[in-house]
């Protein structure tokens, strides 16, 4: 890479950072921020300011439905967004709540040494830091004392190459930018050029000039 691509990229992560920390006042990242799938398939679409006893979605089968969509579609973006979901839909109900924080750490725990086993483990650590996230209601978290994002940091690191998770460690890192979520940032972004949805997901958070910037120096070597 030549150095007005690499320029190109420290002012770009400059401005992602500056623009994050703006928009932090927003709401939670992890919570208040819709995640793109396109077709994917997920729980029922919920507000933000949904209570318990609105609409027609049974809590008790928060847990049951939750894994059941994790299980049977690899892509990280659903993940994210099934977690999204659930945690708002968690957040009025104790009981499903610690339930589906429990059964997805026993299936974290419980998994294999391989892809799919690293995704269990991704979708252990980035409910917890969801959990953390709800807060506002004075009740504490289920997921206090769960370090979710070492959880998806292994997770990434058994997995190997994946944007889509350095996307999920880029929003849980948001609210203290680091050199670690820097690095998220920029492995994301480098992914973000052979997947549209995740390109998608990056422009609508950190800024489209930003990204579309960053892109095109990345596929013509300028």
């Amino acid at each position: 890479m030549n150095k007005r691509a690499s320029s190109l990229i420290a002012v770009g992560l400059m401005a992602i950072v500056f623009t994050c920390a703006t928009r932090l006042s927003a709401g939670p990242p992890l919570i208040c921020h819709a995640i793109e799938i396109g077709q994917g398939q997920t729980l029922p679409w919920v507000d933000l300011n949904y209570h318990k006893g609105d609409g027609s979605y049974n809590l008790q089968s928060l847990a049951k439905d939750t894994i059941a969509i994790l299980d049977s579609n690899p892509a990280v973006l659903v993940h994210m967004e099934t977690l999204r979901r659930a945690t708002l839909y968690a957040r009025q109900d104790p009981q499903p709540a610690k339930e589906l924080l429990t059964r997805l750490r026993a299936r974290a725990t419980e998994a294999p040494s391989d892809a799919r086993g690293a995704l269990a483990q991704f979708d252990f650590g980035y409910l917890a830091e969801a959990y953390k996230q709800w807060n506002g209601k004075g009740e504490p978290s289920p997921a206090a004392g769960v370090d979710g994002y070492a959880w998806v940091k292994r997770a990434i690191q058994e997995r190997g190459n994946d944007p889509e998770m350095e996307f999920a460690a880029a929003l849980i890192t948001l609210t203290a930018p680091n050199e670690d979520h820097r690095e998220h940032v920029q492995k994301a972004m480098a992914g973000a050029k052979t997947d549209a949805l995740l390109a998608q997901n990056l422009a609508s958070r950190f800024g489209a000039e930003t990204m579309a910037e960053i892109l095109a120096a990345h596929s013509d070597g300028r």
